[in-house]
């Protein structure tokens, strides 16, 4: 019987997958792009400047500017999320795109990381596109705001590697509601998106510290401020377990599913 817990084994082959799903998106491309970029930028500038007239500065900052990099944040998480669930089980499922691969000598390991890798990549394009929004309305005016992409990125991967969870675990597509009511939305409410997490009581503020957006805003609000986050390698190494373990879980589900 096969070990579908066994470590992943990759090869560059991986590349040609990636490949593959970037020549299909470039086609809408521009459409794409617009549809990450649009919700989003409402949010922050529809909160920030509708709430932001009400409420006082928040943590020394505009409400707004506050809002910024939680905005971020969440938008990434939704590329990625939106990529690894719909589109990823659109072609492992319906499409059966990933069969069809697998005919070519190219191992279900490297389409899954593929999958992965290319959620991420897309996932950083609208992360950086908001990001270029948030500048040019001044609220990112620090180099370091740079130093939010390799962050967006890393965040990209953990939520598509959480997503291909759900999508080796889906019947339909219809599953995916509930990953987005009982654990999506409620992790951005507690994350620290809209407002301070200092405002949780104490029991679910120890809840809401441990999950994964919390740590991506963590690292991203103080970049886009102009300073320097705090317990940088902390939050970095909670994201990159949550993508090595989630990802690891995900291949395995994934094999059970498609090579049994």
């Amino acid at each position: 019987m096969p070990n579908h817990f066994a470590p992943p084994r990759l090869s560059g082959r991986l590349i040609a997958v990636w490949r593959r799903n970037f020549l299909v998106w470039k086609k809408l491309a521009l459409p794409s792009i617009v549809g990450n970029l649009a919700d989003p930028v409402i949010y922050m500038l529809g909160l920030g400047y509708g709430l932001g007239m009400l409420v006082p500065e928040v943590e020394g900052v505009s409400y707004i500017a506050f809002l910024a990099g939680g905005t971020l944040c969440y938008s990434t998480m939704n590329a990625a999320t939106f990529e690894a669930l719909y589109s990823g089980f659109s072609r492992m499922h319906v499409q059966k795109t990933w069969e069809a691969i697998m005919n070519a000598p190219v191992a279900l390991d490297d389409i899954v990381a593929a999958e992965l890798v290319w959620a991420a990549s897309k996932a950083t394009l609208a992360g950086t596109a908001i990001l270029g929004v948030i500048a040019a309305f001044g609220f990112a005016a620090s180099p370091l705001a740079l130093a939010a992409i390799p962050v967006v990125f890393l965040t990209g991967l953990c939520f598509a590697a959480l997503g291909l969870i759900m999508t080796a675990l889906a019947p339909s597509y219809d599953f995916f509601m509930y990953y987005f009511t009982l654990f999506i939305t409620p992790m951005t409410m507690l994350s620290g998106v809209f407002f301070p997490q200092s405002q949780l009581p104490d029991a679910v503020l120890g809840v809401a510290n441990q999950l994964p957006l919390a740590h991506a805003v963590a690292l991203v609000r103080p970049l886009l401020l102009g300073q320097m986050p705090q317990q940088i390698g902390f939050h970095l190494a909670v994201l990159a377990l949550i993508t090595v373990l989630a990802f690891w879980l995900a291949l395995a589900l994934t094999r059970r599913r498609l090579l049994n």
